[in-house]
């Protein structure tokens, strides 16, 4: 399922745009054994609750026609801000731990997101990306998806 060889010692960082698991493999050649090291979250609130009330409008210089503007993303925002977190926390492991191989697993566009925001340091420890949405599995599951 994916052409990953995890090393021992690795860190896997399992994330999406609300949720990230940063494991160490603590398995060896034989086999993966992922332990989880932390786990960061971002509260998940309804658009309701962090936007402002309604969109805002816009007039013309005419002064007759108006138009609605466009209402902000608040979860998108939030989803952003929260991998900017995440890679914040990649540049920390890198500099305090000495981390050289880091695996990352996230959907699509969660990834992209967090590559952005990574600093060159991170992104030369990156051994790996994986476009999946693991983070819902429990850790015997990704442990053995990784090693599929």
């Amino acid at each position: 399922m994916s052409d990953i060889m995890l090393q021992p010692k690795s860190w896997v960082v399992v994330c999406d745009g609300g949720k990230a698991l940063i494991m160490q493999n603590a398995g060896d050649a034989s086999g993966i054994n992922l332990k989880v090291q932390e786990t960061l979250t971002q509260p998940n609130e309804p658009d309701r609750e962090i936007g402002a009330d309604k969109p805002g409008r816009t007039h013309a210089a005419d002064g007759l026609s108006g138009s609605a503007v466009e209402e902000t993303d608040w979860h998108k925002q939030a989803e952003v801000e929260f991998l900017k977190q995440v890679a914040s926390k990649l540049d920390l492991l890198v500099r305090e731990r000495d981390v050289q191989r880091i695996v990352i697993v996230a959907p699509p566009r969660a990834l992209g997101t967090l590559r952005a925001s990574l600093s060159a340091d991170v992104q030369a420890a990156v051994s790996a990306e994986l476009a999946k949405d693991y983070i819902n599995l429990p850790v015997e599951q990704i442990e053995r998806r990784l090693a599929a």
